[in-house]
């Protein structure tokens, strides 16, 4: 766990430092906002930042976002100042700790920090082989392709990986291929000098230096452009990066893992990817089963993400009823564990009585096993009856374009705005459902809107 500090936390730094410390943090400070950005500019990782309430938290959390540093940020101030804090929390602070700093309370947030980044939660079998190759390559410096449905925890397993490699007291950096816009992942990765374009008004380390004696993660690197798939070649190759504007290549000691949730060795057919690169990253393949293939996982699954949201609300936690639990494994889970994950949440703010009963899970989809079994009986029989009520009949007289962009809308309402998630869904790039969602808009078309923080 890296920490950064901003602001000396009303005199209380020397206390709140070694209490981190004394909890296995790497702490860091800064005077101000300008220098914490500089320093993150610079190289210097953090996984968490701890400011007083006294700077301005709204800009901190707005640089942060618009520079893509994806780091919580934590709020100190005087234990009697309750309208800072509850400002804090609305300019975007996670958390808020009153001074003088108690060692407990600063603990239990790094644990949950660190909990939330590499939890993995199983009791299937299908997960148990996973986690058992997991644990046999992480030693390994070898360079290895996770693939995977969307949400099925890719990146919770790469980051298990890294706990588990002789890198894990180094950091381990990711960047989401496809979250990033195509013009600005190669300043994002390789880093850039300054004034090497409009715009570049200091140095900036990418994110490979950044990773440097630890871990990358290339998260959806089948949505990484072809120019840059061949600089990333290189980089793999000679262990140096070249920043945009630099005089000269610079050294880098990294482990890369990849995800994708496509299948590379079709894009590499259709000439989507380079097949030298899939060579490179897939020395070793580990494939995320799909939550319908671990059903053993929905309960204890459930019941941690009912426990995490139910503190963060603060709310009493609820055990699932028999009938809840019936629903939860009944469902197909198209969106995996991230689609369980936001299940469990509405269902922590909307359940009341002693236990959570089917009532109070909102599912998107085919909600219960009955519905779903007919379903599949109905689409897999072959009978002349079953053929007279054939849905395809509804299609004739209709353009292709306005089927498609039915199937795109309804995919998109389905996954409540998710663009990554409806992409994975229709089998087409995030690009290519952005275009399409561009061309729809331009025509006066309503779509769906993207959850806040999301694509």
């Amino acid at each position: 766990m890296r920490l950064l500090i901003i602001g000396d936390l009303y005199g209380q730094i020397g206390a709140a430092s070694s209490i981190a410390k004394s909890r296995g943090a790497k702490v860091a400070h800064v005077a101000d906002i300008e220098a914490a950005m500089n320093a993150l500019r610079a190289g210097q990782g953090a996984d968490l930042v701890m400011i007083e309430v006294r700077e301005d938290i709204e800009k901190l959390v707005t640089l942060l976002m618009r520079e893509r540093f994806n780091l919580p940020v934590v709020a100190c101030g005087v234990k009697s100042d309750k309208d800072a804090a509850v400002k804090a929390i609305k300019s975007g602070a996670k958390e808020y700790i009153p001074l003088p700093p108690d060692e407990e309370l600063i603990a239990a947030v790094l644990e949950a920090i660190a909990e939330e980044a590499q939890s993995v939660i199983f009791a299937s079998a299908a997960m148990a082989k996973a986690i058992a190759l997991a644990d046999q390559i992480a030693p390994s410096e070898a360079s290895i392709m996770i693939t995977g449905e969307s949400g099925t925890g890719k990146e919770v397993i790469a980051r298990y990986i890294h706990k588990k490699s002789k890198r894990a007291s180094h950091p381990m950096i990711s960047v989401n291929c496809a979250a990033i816009p195509e013009n600005l992942l190669e300043s994002e990765l390789f880093g850039y000098e300054k004034g090497s374009f409009t715009g570049a008004v200091a140095r900036r380390i990418g994110k490979f230096e950044e990773a440097d004696g630890g871990t990358i993660l290339l998260d959806e690197i089948s949505e990484m452009d072809m120019r840059l798939q061949s600089k990333l070649l290189r980089v793999l190759q000679e262990r140096e990066v070249d920043r945009i504007g630099g005089a000269r290549p610079v050294k880098v000691n990294i482990r890369v893992l990849a995800t994708s949730n496509r299948n590379l060795q079709d894009e590499v057919k259709k000439g989507g990817f380079r097949e030298d690169l899939y060579f490179r990253l897939n020395v070793i393949s580990l494939h995320m089963p799909s939550l319908r293939d671990r059903r053993d996982d929905i309960k204890p699954l459930a019941e941690y993400f009912i426990l995490k949201y139910s503190k963060a609300n603060g709310i009493p936690t609820r055990p699932l009823s028999n009938a809840a639990l019936d629903k939860l494994t009944g469902h197909r889970w198209p969106g995996n564990v991230r689609e369980l994950e936001n299940a469990m949440h509405r269902t922590v703010l909307l359940a009341t009585g002693k236990e959570i009963e089917p009532d109070a899970i909102a599912l998107q989809g085919v909600e219960d096993r009955e519905t779903w079994n007919a379903e599949r009986e109905a689409s897999t029989a072959a009978t002349p009856r079953a053929a007279s009520h054939d849905p395809r009949s509804t299609l004739v007289g209709r353009t292709v374009n306005s089927v498609e962009q039915e199937l795109i809308l309804d995919t998109l309402g389905h996954c409540l705005g998710n663009r990554t998630h409806a992409a994975n869904i229709l089998g087409i790039s995030i690009r290519t459902l952005r275009n399409k969602i561009k061309s729809y808009s331009e025509q006066g078309v309503a779509v769906p809107p993207a959850p806040t923080g999301t694509e």
